[in-house]
């Protein structure tokens, strides 16, 4: 049986999902930053994380009656995805640990420009015309500008630039795990099982670096803190990355991509109310530049 074609745009279902993600997304690396400074360790928390919300995800496809077991070539591309989540992941977590989360959040999001850059050696009807270069050029342009701030404001911290350079990893790692979908067989395989994958081999092998590093859970935790990593587990690994893996199943994953932009802006503005970060002109003009170039890179 043929699958239907995949659509060139969104529709306005698919428009109200991916906002609703990014809005998740950005309350997520809130959360993230509210569990760490009140001491859960980064490879721990996402480790147990991702493995709690795998065990949401077998529950989901049991009551669904979605197989996760059946041998259909995905295998190979599972692995090599869920080893690029768990990177992804490991560079999301420990970046929070050396700069603000709505900084860090600027980088991860040049997962779009990856996406756009790489995509046409994978699907060839993608290349880029001479706009989208503009795009690329600008969106490169605004994170540069904002990576240097680590190095050039005087009340910056020192480490600063560690954390965007991990929120720099973390955007490739990103970018590499949607090729890795797009370009493998589990492009066909329900979105469950896609998400099963990453959950499972990420939930693992962050929780084994954790244990290497000698993380420990602390002894008791606050209720605050248990609050952010319930939200992280059930909301935003579980429920709204089965909502974005369905979504990149049967929409155009630059399209896709380009809205997540609306992340780091969110994440800037609850970064500032939640947490008290600091707003600066630069940093907000870099996310303005990042996300007018990745709209330049895939408007109509």
């Amino acid at each position: 049986m043929t699958s239907p074609a995949r659509p060139t745009s969104l529709d306005a279902a698919a428009v109200v999902l991916v906002v609703g993600c990014c809005l998740v997304w950005a309350l997520g690396q809130v959360a993230i930053k509210v569990a760490l400074l009140d001491g859960l360790p980064p490879l721990l928390q996402a480790g147990l994380r991702n493995l709690g919300a795998c065990i949401l995800l077998l529950g989901w496809a049991a009551w669904r009656g979605v197989p996760l077991f059946g041998r259909d070539g995905s295998l190979r591309g599972g692995l090599l995805a869920g080893t690029l989540f768990a990177g992804e992941f490991a560079c999301i977590f420990l970046s929070q640990l050396y700069a603000p989360a709505s900084r860090v959040t600027v980088f991860i999001y040049l997962a779009p420009f990856f996406v756009a850059l790489t995509m046409p050696w994978i699907v060839r009807t993608e290349r880029l015309t001479a706009r989208q270069w503009v795009g690329l050029v600008l969106a490169f342009g605004g994170v540069a500008w904002a990576f240097s701030e680590g190095f050039t404001r005087p009340d910056a911290a020192p480490q600063h630039w560690l954390g965007d350079l991990l929120g720099l990893g973390a955007a490739l790692l990103w970018a590499g795990t949607m090729l890795a979908i797009r370009g493998t067989r589990l492009a066909a395989v329900p979105a469950e099982k896609t998400l099963a994958y990453q959950l499972a081999i990420s939930g693992g092998a962050l929780t084994l670096a954790a244990w290497v590093a000698g993380e420990r859970w602390p002894v008791a935790p606050s209720a605050l803190a248990l609050a952010s990593f319930t939200f992280q587990t059930v909301i935003v690994a579980f429920a709204s990355l089965l909502v974005w893996f369905w979504l990149v199943a049967r929409y155009p994953s630059t399209r896709l991509m380009s809205f997540t932009l609306l992340t780091p802006l969110a994440a800037l503005v609850l970064g500032v109310l939640l947490l008290g970060e600091p707003l600066t002109v630069q940093l907000s003009a870099a996310a303005g530049g990042v996300a007018v170039g990745l709209w330049l890179v895939n408007r109509r």
